[in-house]
Parts: structure tokens; sequence; C-alpha cells
């Protein structure tokens, strides 16, 4: 689910306007974010099973307020731009289907995505859209019916391409922003709490602690996840860039620009399979945007929180993803286009992200916290290069903004 979620509108956005204005220059990033991001999610998936605490707890019972409120805030607002965005996405492709404006279907579907959470659940969320999220694996066959320049990919895919431009720099931080997401560190590790609550450890002192087999499946899951979310984007870009860029069509604004990367395989249905696709993405995606601000807010401040908690038991949590909710939908009356608002979601999370796996290593690193399951030396590289390549694409292109 995280993979799949991982792939969210903002993901295919992103990952399409990179296809369609680079060409196949930004393929060598499906590659060197993959172990990135595994060891980003792997290192959360660990503080939840070994603390049996939230990200946001964690940081809470480890360093001061002042510290990590800040990153808090700042993962609250990225989440609700996101969020909003998604929506918008979701409105945007149903526009392909019904002659709807999105500007109206956006309300509708923000009610019922809230209402699901609150009064339904997040696994019966999944289990139906989750199904629909393999109609991206469309993009896979587009890519093959497009005939690209597989001579040109694989240089892309192996020679990785660096380039001080503004814009290439920018779509850099929105990849690996989009791929290895704020929002996802807090779901995952509050992912394995909730998990261990409804086996019936309610009580922290019954989920402190963990197994070798425990660790093991967390990174298995992981690892499953995330090949799933990057092999979408590896063939994202690919259709995109033998489609789009290879006939000129490098401005992408709107979900139909989005579609045609799929007319290869789908011809004049290709809106309905990405409609399909996307709808699934977001169904998927905007519960984890919204819970994670609860989460991670609940954490901060010690609410009570958790999918499995009844409203009345935690109001707080359920009031951040209600207003985190109503605040998404209302962006979308700003008049920004909706693969603009996608694409600057990514480049926030982009931003954000480095400096919150900088908590996340010092977390898996305190002993107090840990135990005895601290990062073994592979595990602490893994992260730290990680934490430097996001923020030294990030200071990059703030230093190269012009």
């Amino acid at each position: 689910i995280t993979g799949a979620s991982d792939d969210d509108p903002s993901g295919i956005a992103t990952y399409s306007v990179a296809g369609a204005t680079l060409g196949y220059s930004t393929l060598w990033t499906a590659i060197v974010s993959f172990p990135m991001m595994v060891i980003a999610q792997f290192l959360c998936a660990k503080i939840g099973l070994v603390s049996g605490r939230g990200l946001g707890a964690a940081m809470r019972l480890r360093f001061p307020r002042y510290v990590f409120v800040p990153m808090v805030a700042g993962l609250v607002i990225a989440n609700t731009i996101n969020a909003g965005a998604d929506i918008g996405a979701i409105g945007a492709c149903m526009n392909l289907l019904v002659p709807i404006p999105a500007a109206i279907l956006v309300v509708p579907i923000g009610g019922l995505i809230l209402a699901l959470q609150v009064w339904g659940s997040y696994r019966l969320i999944a289990s139906v859209f989750k199904w629909l999220t393999l109609a991206l694996f469309a993009y896979v066959a587009s890519a093959f019916f497009a005939s690209p320049d597989w001579g040109a990919a694989l240089r892309g895919t192996f020679v990785p391409t660096l380039s001080l431009d503004k814009g290439y720099l920018m779509t850099l931080v929105a990849i690996l922003g989009t791929t290895i997401s704020p929002y996802m560190f807090f779901w995952q590790a509050r992912l394995e709490v909730e998990e261990d609550i409804e086996m019936g450890r309610r009580y922290l002192y019954q989920r402190v602690g963990t197994t070798d087999a425990e660790l093991r499946y967390a990174a298995w899951d992981v690892n499953t996840g995330m090949l799933f979310s990057q092999v979408v984007m590896f063939f994202i870009i690919v259709a995109t860039a033998a489609t789009l860029h290879a006939s000129g069509h490098t401005n992408v604004q709107t979900a139909a620009d989005v579609a045609k990367a799929l007319e290869p395989i789908a011809g004049r249905a290709a809106g309905l399979v990405l409609a399909i696709g996307m709808i699934g993405a977001g169904f998927l995606a905007v519960p984890v945007l919204t819970a994670s601000s609860g989460f991670a807010l609940a954490g901060a401040f010690n609410w009570k929180q958790g999918l499995s908690t009844k409203p009345g038991r935690a109001p707080q949590f359920y009031w951040t993803i209600a207003l985190s909710t109503l605040v998404g939908v209302l962006i979308n009356f700003i008049g920004i286009s909706p693969v603009a608002a996608l694409f600057w979601a990514a480049v926030i999370n982009g931003v954000l992200a480095p400096a919150l796996l900088v908590f996340v290593m010092l977390l898996t690193n305190d002993k107090r916290l840990m135990g005895t399951r601290l990062n073994t030396p592979l595990m602490n590289a893994g992260g730290w290069v990680t934490t430097a390549a996001m923020a030294a694409a990030a200071v990059a292109m703030f230093v190269f903004w012009r």
C-alpha cells in the first residue's frame, strides 16, 4: 500500500513532466533512488517496530519541542498542499469521463474521502482502490508500443546526467521528493504500530521490542512496495519521453496532456485508463497524507490517535484529518493548474525530506529508544548518503535558482 500510495497523482504528474521536458535523461533516478527509498522506509518501519511508537511520538520523546515542532508544522503544510493537489487530480481525471468541471467535483471527492476515513476504515479504502492502481501498469505496455529509443533510454538509465539548469534541478528535487516523501516516513512508522494494536498489543509495554522475523518481514514488505513504485516510475518516464517529448509536447499542464502518453496502447481510451489509475492512486494517497499529518501532530502533542480508534476517543487526530482535507479542497480554487500543483507539491517534499531524515537517523541510533536494535554500519552509510544526496539536490536548486 505504501508503494502504491507513493505513485500518487503527484508522482505520476512529476514523472510525466520529467519525461516530457527532459526525455530519457532522468531515468537514472529510478535506479539510484530505489535503495534510498528502501533504507528510508525500512528505518521508519524499524522505529515503529522497536519503540512501539510512531515517528512523531519518538521525536517528542527524544528532542526538545522547539526542534521538532517546526518540522512537524512543515510536514502538515506540505501534506495539505499535496492532498489538495491529489484531490484536484482526481477531479481532473473524472472530468475526462463526465462533463462536469473539476472544480465542482473536488468538493464531493473530498467529502467522500473524509467520510470513508472517519466512518469507514483505511483498510476498506485500500482493499478497493489498490486494485485500480494496477491500471498504472498500462504505462509499461505503452512504453513498449510507443517505440522508444531504447539506446537513449539505456544511456539515461545507466549514465547519470547532471545539469545546473534551474529546471533540471527543480525536476530532480521533485522526483526525489515524490519518491522519498516525508509523509511516508510517518505513515510507515505508525503503520507498524497500528498492526501491533490490531494484534491485541494495545499498550506501549506490549509493543516495545521486536523479533528478527518481524524485521525481516518489514524489509521484504518495504522492498516489494518500493519496487512496485519504481517500476511504474521508470515506465512513466519512458512512455512520456517516447510520446510527449518526442513530439515536442513538453508543456504538460492538464490530465489530458498526461493521458497522451497512454495513447500508443489505449488509443481513444487513454483518458479512461489514466482516470482509473489516477483515481485509484489518489484515493489511496489522500488518506495516507491526511492521516500522516494527524499521526505527526498527535505524536508531537501526545494526543490520542489511530485509524482503529473511534473519532470520539481521538478528536484532535480526526479534526486534523478533517481540516487537512477541507483546506486541500479549497486549494483547488486558487487557479493553479492541476499538474503544476502536483509538481510543486513534490518540490516542497524534496526540500523537507532531508531535514526529516536527519531526525530518523538520530532516532535509529539512539540506544535509549532502540535498545540493541541500533543501525548497522551499512544502514548508517545508506541513511546518511540518502540524507546528504537529497540535501545537496535541494541546496543546488536554491543556489542556481535564477
